[in-house]
């Protein structure tokens, strides 16, 4: 089906664009009172992210209400956890709590691989019914948090500032981290490739919480798995977005992914001589500028789109929309980016 907007794959492939295409980590969410509405009416996020037709509609919500460039499928990273046989809860106003946690190579054996169509059949259904009902109309994003983000909360059991738990086990038991780590991406892999025949137009996997480990660590724990996704993923575009890895950006770079996802403490010049011209970067607006006045949002969009230019560019935010930000700042920033002149960089 001929897209009737297809300027985000366009730019992730590195092909000419009319102008810069713009969408919203967390785009579908807390910012938008349909989403609200919707969320007030049930039990908890879990039952949005499992009932198919709910995840459709609140994916579809801010292509509506922003008009941005790009839907992403509502879901969450700690589905495959849960599909590999370590259930969590998702507490309100704490996060993610898994009542057991891995701790020993008996509880990594007793994990399974999981198959991404039968045990996540839920968001594989919403992507069904969300392509449907775009449309074509834009492209669909799908997503999955990266292998050592899942590790880190299978055994921290929650989120945390240092992670220590997750990172002690990567010192005391490499052979249980690495073997944990295989069957995370073996499970990861099923998943994406089910989003993708599911009509998926593009992946994008998440590392939130790369910035946490040593250089050392990252390259032998995180991005050998990441490799092995973006190698096995040749049906469409890949996007790595690796937030606090400011030290692998040129490790990233060489990865088989189009598209780079940059956090806000990255400089656009700097990133783009490490990572090279062959890959297409995305971000890296900071989540608080948004709550600035309305002049300085306009300011800041168009001083970044004149640093990252136009050639293999993706505006986004360095990070997930925070679930208070005004919702006219957040249509500020897109109106920004889809109204900047292209001229003025030539």
């Amino acid at each position: 089906m001929q897209k009737k907007n297809d300027l985000l794959l366009r730019a992730a492939l590195g092909e000419e664009v009319e102008r810069t295409p713009v969408w919203l980590m967390r785009q579908a969410g807390r910012i938008l009172p349909q989403y609200r509405a919707i969320r007030n009416k049930l039990s908890g996020f879990k039952e949005l992210v499992q009932t198919p037709e709910l995840a459709c509609e609140v994916t579809i919500q801010p292509v509506d209400e922003l008009d941005v460039d790009a839907a992403i499928i509502f879901s969450d990273i700690l589905e495959i956890p849960e599909a590999m046989g370590l259930p969590y809860k998702m507490v309100e106003s704490k996060g993610p709590l898994f009542p057991k946690t891995i701790q020993s190579q008996a509880d990594v054996d007793a994990l399974k691989i999981a198959d991404g169509a039968r045990d996540i059949g839920y968001t594989i259904e919403a992507i069904r019914l969300t392509k449907k009902a775009l449309n074509g109309r834009v492209p669909l994003i799908g997503f999955s948090g990266c292998p050592w983000t899942l590790f880190a909360y299978m055994i921290e059991g929650s989120g945390s500032k240092t992670f220590s738990k997750a990172r002690r086990m990567l010192y005391q038991q490499p052979e249980a981290s690495h073997q944990l780590m295989q069957k995370i991406t073996l499970s990861i892999l099923s998943y994406i490739k089910a989003q993708v025949a599911a009509g998926a137009d593009l992946i994008q996997l998440f590392d939130s919480w790369a910035g946490i480990l040593p250089p050392q660590q990252y390259a032998e724990f995180s991005l050998p798995y990441i490799a092995q996704l973006c190698d096995a993923m040749d049906e469409v575009p890949v996007t790595v977005f690796a937030k606090g890895a400011y030290f692998a950006r040129e490790a990233i770079g060489q990865l088989d992914c189009q598209v780079v996802g940059l956090d806000w403490n990255m400089s656009p010049s700097e990133s783009r001589q490490l990572i090279g011209n062959q890959k297409t970067l995305q971000g890296n607006f900071d989540p608080c500028l948004l709550y600035a006045d309305q002049n300085t949002i306009r300011k800041e969009v168009r001083k970044m789109l004149e640093i990252f230019g136009t050639n293999r560019y993706i505006a986004n935010l360095g990070h997930g929309v925070y679930p208070d930000t005004p919702l006219d700042n957040v249509k500020c920033f897109v109106d920004t980016v889809k109204e900047y002149n292209f001229s003025k960089i030539y």
